[in-house]
């Protein structure tokens, strides 16, 4: 079974609905875009070096395979949801804090 894309899709899931639940409606604000493209520039540098320098490495049964560069996808999805649920977490605690 492949855990690592399994969690991964999940976080994705739980983000979109706690989004909704929040009525923080981050997705549909564009700002969120360009921060997550910021992000993702970031995150291109930092763990394309870690897992091109085989600092850190995957068990190929627990993920699709699929990479952007040495990157696999699920680590893209994950870092989406965290990144993500900080923002949602913390405009829902200014609005209601």
């Amino acid at each position: 079974m492949k855990e690592y894309t399994l969690l991964s899709l999940c976080s994705v899931i739980f983000t979109f609905f706690i989004d909704r639940l929040s009525k923080v409606n981050l997705f549909r604000k564009k700002e969120f875009y360009f921060f997550i493209a910021v992000i993702l520039g970031f995150k291109l540098l930092v763990n394309g070096y870690l897992t091109g320098a085989s600092i850190v490495m995957y068990n190929p049964k627990y993920f699709l395979g699929l990479r952007l560069g040495s990157i696999p996808l699920e680590d893209f999805l994950f870092g989406f949801s965290m990144v993500s649920l900080a923002i949602i977490s913390w405009e829902y605690a200014k609005r209601n804090g």
